[in-house]
């Protein structure tokens, strides 16, 4: 959907054209679903939180100032329900990380399959999950949304210089976390963990 297409979708759906929702939900729906399931990292909850995203995006869509990039809004309406999510639900995060935990060992019982999961970059979505959220939620918006850091900085409501840095520091944990030393960074043995979408 090209900009100006979005304008008038959205126009039409101020005033309440359901048809004006539908394409704007066709037009959305990955980048939302794919966002969350990032940020989140439990895939049972995705689901819930995609839905409180569709109410807030509806319930806001009067105060949405025309003059922003939708994105950049979409994007920060997205982070705010995860975070939210996230907050609400300690003792379900526990119960789920535990399974989380238990689902793992089943998936990596020997090396031929932990190979094959590392090709197809399960490891480094691991990684990325284990990210504190304010680290991992740049990582997302950065290389799963294709966001320049000024959206990412209008999205989490940071300054620039925060978000650069939140970037940074996100990159050299999964380089640690990953296992990878100076050595392996400078013959670039890490560069996949750059590309994360």
């Amino acid at each position: 959907m090209t900009d100006e297409e979005l304008r008038d979708c959205l126009q039409r759906l101020k005033e309440g054209d359901r048809e004006a929702f539908t394409a704007l939900h066709n037009s959305i729906k990955q980048q939302v679903f794919g966002t969350v399931t990032l940020l989140l990292g439990k895939p049972g909850d995705v689901a819930d939180v995609v839905n409180e995203i569709y109410i807030e995006l509806f319930r806001s869509l009067p105060q949405y100032d025309g003059k922003r990039p939708f994105r950049a809004w979409l994007n920060g309406m997205i982070v705010r329900q995860c975070s939210n999510w996230n907050r609400k639900s300690w003792r379900r995060l526990r119960i789920q990380l535990r399974s989380k935990e238990n689902a793992a060992e089943a998936v990596f019982p020997g090396a031929d399959t932990r190979l094959l999961a590392q090709e197809q970059r399960g490891e480094l979505l691991q990684l990325v999950a284990e990210l504190p959220a304010k680290l991992r939620s740049v990582i997302v918006l950065r290389y799963y949304s294709e966001c320049s850091f000024d959206e990412i900085a209008a999205a989490l409501d940071i300054p620039l210089g925060t978000a650069k840095s939140r970037h940074h520091k996100a990159l050299r944990k999964l380089r640690q976390n990953a296992g990878f030393t100076e050595e392996d960074e400078q013959k670039g043995e890490w560069a996949c963990l750059s590309k994360v979408n």
